[in-house]
């Protein structure tokens, strides 16, 4: 299968590229750091043989870049899945956050998911089949303190993910929300959070390749992911 993923260079990312390459799957990449990005395909292809790996640096926050990208994608032919895991978190209040604090929270976001599906998704409604993920937070489902544009963000992206689920039904089309918690990325490092409070990205990995997995009929609509003891 061709599996597209943003954002994969590093943390969750990363952790379902490895998921999908350890099965042998053809993975699209993209990511901004390119050292980065390809560390990671060396990574991949190092540890699966049997899988194929293709990679493009590029800032999909920028509306030029996902046209790029998704031009790249659809070299390689229709693909089978796609994963909007590109994200960023900044932190603040509505009332006292930068200025352009939520213009770029909307782009890295949201407009990142929405410009790429809408490129990938002719191909896929031609091919009557495909599934699209799209990373949420529980910052979609829940207002916390210091949330700020960030929240605004991912309720968006929750709001796409719900109106795409619909769209796409007579195309047989999944869209699942992914929206987990905590999650140790390197976003934690140096902090005193311990590793084993919060989720691993391999546990978030795990339950995007199961849903990618199961029968054309079934289709896993959200997976809301906490740790045990429950968000921070």
């Amino acid at each position: 299968m061709n599996v597209v993923i943003t954002g994969a260079s590093k943390g969750l990312g990363k952790a379902i590229a490895e998921k999908y390459a350890e099965a042998g799957h053809h993975l699209i990449l993209c990511a901004r750091n390119k050292d980065a990005l390809l560390d990671t395909k060396k990574h991949l292809l190092q540890k699966n043989s049997n899988c194929q790996v293709e990679v493009m640096a590029t800032d999909i926050s920028v509306k030029e870049n996902v046209t790029g990208f998704g031009k790249y994608c659809l070299m390689f032919g229709t693909p089978d899945i796609l994963i909007n895991n590109t994200g960023s978190f900044l932190p603040g209040s509505i009332h006292e956050e930068a200025d352009g604090t939520l213009e770029k929270m909307m782009d890295i976001n949201l407009y990142s998911a929405y410009h790429l599906t809408r490129l990938l998704l002719p191909k896929m409604m031609e091919a009557s089949s495909g599934h699209i993920f799209n990373m949420c937070s529980v910052a979609s489902v829940k207002a916390y303190t210091n949330g700020g544009s960030y929240s605004l963000s991912k309720w968006a992206l929750l709001g796409l993910t719900k109106n795409l689920r619909e769209e796409m039904k007579p195309f047989n089309i999944k869209v699942t929300a992914l929206i987990p918690g905590a999650v140790y990325t390197n976003s934690w490092s140096g902090t005193d959070i311990k590793p084993e409070r919060i989720m691993q990205p391999e546990d978030i990995a795990t339950m995007v390749y199961a849903a990618s997995m199961l029968s054309p009929q079934a289709c896993v609509e959200e997976i809301l992911f906490r740790p045990q003891l429950g968000d921070l």
